[in-house]
């Protein structure tokens, strides 16, 4: 009798142990894109993605001049441990001692609405004159793009920070690419 019992509770184990095919179904977001099958083209506004150049990111005000994006050109950007970033501008979402962020130089010649994209869900701070400008858009990238966030700026000539906080890995892809 106590092997059958032994042996019944061992069998319910295993059973509630391992999770039915449904369930490990489920383990995927629903709508999560399956790549490559529901890859969707970058934009040609965007397709300097596929090309880019390493650069590390600024950590202070004065490391800023080594740190200078021109938009229309992608890069992969070297961040630095949050606790090790001095930013021009308190980011509203600074992330924690363990995230990765830095700060890059770029200027803008023509007036116009120039989107933000990035490999990641970090939080993106646009900066003039010791402010952080309001957004004007954002949504997410082509499926299978790698873009994760895209975020939008009216911007006017000038020249301009880009904060990056709250990163969790150490590089991140960025484009800064003209709308319109």
């Amino acid at each position: 009798m106590m092997k059958m019992l032994a042996f019944a509770l061992s069998a319910a184990l295993s059973a509630a142990s391992a999770p039915p095919a449904a369930a490990q179904d489920m383990a995927m977001p629903q709508g999560a894109p399956v790549c490559p099958r529901d890859a969707e083209p970058i934009p040609a506004t965007l397709a300097a993605w596929a090309d880019r150049k390493p650069l590390t990111a600024a950590t202070d005000e004065a490391t800023l001049g080594t740190a200078v994006l021109a938009p229309g050109t992608a890069i992969d950007l070297a961040l630095a441990e949050t606790p090790a970033v001095t930013y021009l501008v308190r980011p509203s979402h600074p992330g924690g001692s363990v995230s990765h962020g830095g700060m890059l130089r770029f200027t803008i010649a023509s007036a116009g609405t120039y989107r933000v994209a990035i490999g990641s869900g970090a939080w993106l701070d646009v900066v003039a004159e010791a402010a952080s400008l309001e957004s004007v858009g954002h949504g997410h990238g082509p499926n299978c793009s790698g873009i994760r966030k895209m975020v939008d700026f009216a911007l006017k000539p000038g020249s301009y920070v880009l904060q990056i906080a709250g990163n969790g890995e150490a590089h991140l892809p960025v484009l800064i690419a003209r709308l319109d």
